[in-house]
């Protein structure tokens, strides 16, 4: 919609309440995927408690999922344009749901191991779908963005109630309880998603390349493992190589799509600045903020003392505002251009870290609540922002591709934000940390590795040897807030530069020319006449009140103009 012709309560008002049933629906998959990337971390613990697991498998149980979920995004999204995002979100959400009552009952924890890497599988076929399928469902620009709004809340709900759900889970079921809660969140929309999400696909979408599928997987799957190696064991001739042959695959990708006719993966999407500008300053963003997290549940926990509930409803208000900032900003782009709110937004994620730079000498539990207000309002504005220009720079036909490589940044974000802030801030713990004399090489080891081994150390040791080894500990930990809180800041105000600098956007209503009638043709868009107060607008007159507009309003792409018709 375009807010500066005053159509907007008209076209708002023309969106079926179907879409908004569908709405409903698609929140499912993405509360889903939320609370799952969170509960994992609390019931870690227990699961190492029955399986005993080496630290490698360990490992593995937490990153095999983000591994194939990221190294698939891209080939789903593709696959989704061709046989439909509504039949791939049913086939996600059916294998996931199966997968994650196996994953419940895993008898070892490489059969757990197995059920994570299949989870993300069937996840990286639900997200793409989700927003992809919101593209087509919404037509009208605001209605969109209203939807995309609250689409992403879902996602923020899901996050703050992760830790709260999953806390409540493990004080009295079994650790397989977390796997569980997919079955009667998926179980609704398997039932309703064919009634009341219209199906949606590329109508001519060419044959499925299989080859290109698999030079995908190849570029992610070795990239992603990589960043997550080097940042637990540092580099080594493995992760060159992994580098080097994901590098190696990513460049035939792009060649096999620039030489295709109908490509899996339209490489001139990224010619088009709404959507570059858009998915870069998401991925910087994402490095800053998903690093910084890291960071900031341990202190909560380790530094403060809180139990991981606790901790889960510190974060709770900032997630309740991220909402509500989401929400506004649609209110606010009636007046404001997205690259001005989206920039805005940015620059409060940076004011919230800049205020956790400011409080990091007294870093107590009500400043952790006033910084994470801010920084999640931020979060809200521009996450909405972006997203919604994401999807909304493409062509309908393009829209699960576009979807695919939006989540495929937030992925890639994670893992560098989480590797190198993670890196930057264990550097500094460990240049800092003093571990006192007459512990054994494996207590002084794990003390000197990670606040967490300290504190493991610490409950062995005498109280007053483990208390000094905790206060050096905690004042180590800490010496690492300015450096991360610094670098994540950088990047928020990078990301804003960049939406300032490279964000165009083209207007969705030509003003043309004045036909000898007196309608206005809007050449950019075939048959488009208007007439009424709108033409005497767009001409620089004042309309007369009460009188009817009859428009065809155009939204513009990177390569082709969609046209709405609209009254009043």
């Amino acid at each position: 919609m375009s807010t500066s012709i005053g159509l907007d309560r008209t076209v708002s008002a023309s969106t079926p309440r179907s879409a908004w049933l569908a709405l409903a629906v698609l929140m499912l998959p993405v509360t889903l995927i939320a609370v799952d990337n969170t509960v994992l971390t609390f019931a870690l613990p227990l699961i190492a408690q029955d399986f005993q697991p080496p630290a490698a498998t360990q490992l593995w149980i937490v990153d095999v999922y983000a591994l194939v979920l990221a190294a698939l995004l891209v080939a789903m999204g593709g696959i989704g344009d061709r046989i439909g995002r509504r039949r791939l979100l049913m086939i996600g959400s059916s294998g996931f749901a199966v997968v994650s009552i196996a994953a419940a009952f895993a008898p070892s924890a490489e059969a757990l191991v197995a059920a994570r890497a299949l989870l993300g599988v069937f996840g990286a076929m639900l997200m793409p779908s989700t927003l992809s399928l919101l593209r087509n469902i919404f037509v009208d620009a605001s209605a969109r963005r209203l939807a995309i709004a609250i689409w992403a809340s879902g996602f923020t709900a899901g996050s703050a109630l992760g830790p709260i759900v999953g806390g409540a889970l493990l004080q009295h079921f079994h650790w397989g309880a977390v796997f569980l809660i997919a079955v009667p969140i998926l179980l609704p929309l398997l039932i309703l998603a064919p009634r009341l999400v219209p199906e949606s696909r590329d109508p001519h979408p060419g044959p499925l390349d299989l080859v290109s599928v698999l030079l995908s997987f190849a570029t992610m799957l070795p990239l992603v493992w990589a960043i997550k190696t080097a940042a637990h064991d540092g580099f080594s001739l493995s992760i060159v190589a992994a580098v080097v042959s994901g590098l190696a695959a990513g460049t035939w990708f792009v060649m096999r799509q620039n030489r295709s006719a109908t490509p899996m993966l339209d490489m001139n999407l990224f010619t088009y600045a709404p959507f570059t500008s858009s998915i870069l300053a998401n991925f910087l963003s994402i490095v800053g903020l998903i690093g910084f997290l890291f960071f900031i549940s341990q202190h909560l926990q380790l530094v403060l003392g809180m139990s991981p509930l606790a901790a889960g409803l510190v974060t709770l208000p900032g997630a309740v505002v991220s909402v509500i900032g989401g929400l506004a900003v649609v209110r606010l782009a009636r007046r404001f251009t997205p690259q001005a709110l989206m920039a805005f937004g940015l620059v409060l994620l940076a004011a919230g870290f800049g205020l956790i730079l400011l409080f990091r000498h007294d870093l107590t539990v009500v400043a952790v609540i006033v910084s994470f207000v801010v920084l999640e309002l931020g979060v809200g504005m521009s996450q909405t922002m972006s997203n919604d220009a994401i999807v909304s720079s493409v062509p309908p036909a393009k829209a699960g591709a576009a979807s695919a490589v939006s989540e495929t940044a937030y992925e890639l974000g994670a893992v560098i934000g989480t590797a190198t802030l993670g890196t930057i801030f264990t550097a500094f713990y460990r240049n800092n940390v003093t571990v006192p004399a007459g512990l054994s090489p494996e207590q002084a080891n794990a003390a000197a590795e990670s606040i967490g081994g300290a504190t493991s150390v610490a409950a062995t040791l005498p109280q007053g040897v483990g208390d000094r080894l905790l206060e050096s500990a905690r004042t180590a930990f800490d010496s690492g807030i300015a450096p991360t809180a610094i670098i994540a800041a950088t990047l928020a105000l990078l990301a804003a530069v960049v939406v300032s600098v490279s964000f165009h956007r083209k207007p969705e209503v030509d003003t043309g020319e004045q036909a000898s009638d007196g309608t206005h043709v809007v050449p950019s868009c075939p048959r488009t006449v208007v007439t009424g107060p709108l033409r005497d607008r767009l001409a620089g007159g004042q309309p007369d009140a009460g009188q009817a507009v009859s428009a065809n309003r155009c939204e513009t792409t990177f390569q082709s103009t969609t046209c709405h018709h609209a009254e009043r």
